[in-house]
């Protein structure tokens, strides 16, 4: 796994993630306050937040579909049979603070998330640097799998990153996202619930609508014999008038922070994969 990883960085980083330039002048205008273009121009790299920012009074609504996987062939549909799905609602409260509510068909999570910009890459500081923080909370937890009751602590998670991004040139910007996230119940139980893990992610401007993407969760405090693995996502970001589409393979069916961390299963060397795509459309109050 590790080899596989060192070989995609090696031939994608070179030319990696988003382009949108039309439908963009609305979906992804340069944020206002900035004192240089953002770095991306999507809200996702592909799991993992980017640092571009939603604008002031601008409302944001975002469909995650991610399908099971292709592994399981013309039984299951090469995976369109099993989706997950997530509903992102996302509005602007200035141009440096975001607020976000969403659901989320795994585990029938509902999550809270703020995002909210210290300082914007400009000739005076190299890098932006952005703060992202989520609550989430399982609804599907049961009784019968703590085998006890279920308490408040026990369905809530919550993750904070430090999003740090560098457009290195008009085609490649670069990211790495710090993460801590904590799980008040592990399907795994030697696994603490404090974790930590560093993403890595970038994109390049292949066209005026396209860009290639991809991103990585480097987990640094996995239990020994865990069945969940690294995070690692590889897709395209399309405009087409009126929307962008987000098509990605991934080994993590979930969507959210703590969900694609902490429990991806998906296995890039045997196939066992998942197709997905992320739909946004903005509204301007």
């Amino acid at each position: 796994m590790k080899r596989i990883v060192a070989i995609l960085w090696i031939f994608l980083l070179p030319c990696l993630v988003i382009a949108q330039d039309d439908l963009l002048s609305s979906i992804d205008k340069t944020d206002t306050t900035a004192t240089a273009e953002a770095a991306f121009k999507g809200l996702k790299i592909v799991n993992f937040e980017s640092t571009k920012m939603v604008n002031k009074k601008e409302f944001y609504f975002i469909v995650f579909h991610r399908f099971g996987s292709i592994q399981t062939g013309l039984d299951g549909f090469f995976g369109l049979d099993f989706a997950n799905t997530r509903l992102h609602f996302i509005y602007g409260f200035t141009d440096g603070f975001n607020l976000s509510v969403s659901r989320n068909s795994f585990n029938k999570t509902y999550d809270i998330s703020g995002k909210y910009r210290f300082v914007q890459q400009s000739d005076d500081f190299p890098v932006t640097l952005v703060g992202y923080s989520q609550v989430a909370f399982n609804t599907l937890l049961d009784e019968p799998v703590l085998q006890r009751e279920v308490t408040l602590g026990d369905r809530t998670s919550f993750t904070q990153q430090l999003l740090i991004s560098r457009k290195v040139s008009e085609k490649v910007s670069l990211q790495l996202m710090p993460t801590y996230f904590y799980e008040g119940y592990v399907d795994y139980a030697p696994q603490d619930n404090s974790q930590f893990a560093l993403g890595i992610g970038g994109r390049v401007k292949l066209s005026k609508r396209f860009s290639l993407n991809m991103d990585y969760g480097w987990h640094l405090n996995r239990a020994d014999g865990s069945p969940f693995v690294n995070p690692l996502s590889i897709g395209v970001d399309i405009e087409t008038g009126g929307h962008v589409f987000q098509l990605h393979f991934t080994n993590a069916q979930p969507t959210f922070e703590s969900g694609f961390l902490g429990n991806a299963i998906g296995d890039w060397g045997d196939g066992n994969i998942y197709f997905g795509f992320n739909l946004s459309r903005v509204f301007n109050f």
